[in-house]
């Protein structure tokens, strides 16, 4: 995940070489795994939440919690929409691009965005993921990482998710969706070629904000209850948690309390990661 003025390959690819080197723990079986087992978003078998929770595919899969009755609708008003994306410059490509109406198009693949434990807590998610949108994209103006065709986001060591080598998988979207290990698996989820076709979050505006949910609902939703930090960190704590860049999370934070205000929400405990 990106902003609109960052550097980051060096941070993330460690952190998520970390993350690949226990996923490989256990062997990949692409939902091969005994009856016991949980088959894993990433196609691995367990049997611990990390395997049985979001995005589990096969076997004794955690059951999620009820959605409540909240309609995200009514809280992301055209007002609330409006008044993020009109601070962006006129001249910004976001501004012939991104919409209320192609998020609430998204939205319809993703039926617990905004929708889980009370209606506070709703508020405050909704108030989180576009704290952090905003801050990502410049209050909507940017579409693409600035530079980013300069960078390298191929993880060579995600053979399941082969780059092609004429792409880039730099940057794109509403959170930035970057490296190959997302693009493939976005692209499977949402029904577009990620790894050949990368540009499509760039050109389509409402897979454009399909590629934001589903990252929000597999990485970021999960550990929402543990407060704004915690969203934080799902996105890029390599390089903003733990004092690494404590500018870029106090603007997260501001952004995030702002929007609670607007939606008439107290923001709730951890702030900061």
């Amino acid at each position: 995940m990106l902003t609109h003025a960052i550097s980051k390959p060096i941070l993330i690819l460690t952190i998520l070489l970390a993350l690949q080197a226990f996923y490989t723990t256990a062997k990949a079986q692409n939902c091969g795994c005994s009856s016991d087992l949980c088959c894993s978003q990433f196609g691995f078998c367990g049997i611990t939440s990390d395997y049985c929770g979001v995005g589990c595919q096969q076997g004794p899969c955690f059951a999620p919690p009820p959605a409540n009755g909240v309609s995200v609708d009514e809280i992301v008003t055209q007002e609330f929409f409006s008044g993020i994306i009109n601070q962006a410059e006129s001249s910004c490509a976001g501004n012939g691009f991104y919409s209320r109406g192609a998020f609430l198009e998204a939205l319809e693949s993703y039926s617990r965005f905004g929708r889980i434990g009370s209606v506070d807590d709703s508020r405050r998610e909704i108030a989180a993921f576009f704290a952090h949108v905003t801050h990502e994209t410049g209050h909507f103006c940017y579409i693409e990482e600035i530079n980013g065709p300069s960078r390298d986001y191929c993880d060579e060591n995600a053979t399941q998710y082969p780059c092609n080598p004429n792409k880039g998988y730099y940057g794109r979207g509403p959170i930035q969706l970057s490296w190959n290990f997302n693009y493939g698996p976005a692209g499977t989820a949402i029904g577009f070629d990620g790894l050949n076709a990368p540009e499509t979050v760039a050109t389509d505006p409402v897979i454009s904000f399909k590629t934001a949910l589903w990252y929000w609902t597999n990485r970021v939703q999960p550990v929402i209850s543990q407060g704004f930090g915690a969203t934080i960190r799902a996105i890029n704590g390599a390089l903003e948690c733990d004092g690494a860049n404590s500018a870029t999370v106090q603007a997260r934070v501001r952004y995030y309390t702002d929007y609670c205000r607007q939606l008439g929400v107290d923001p709730g405990n951890n702030l900061t990661c």
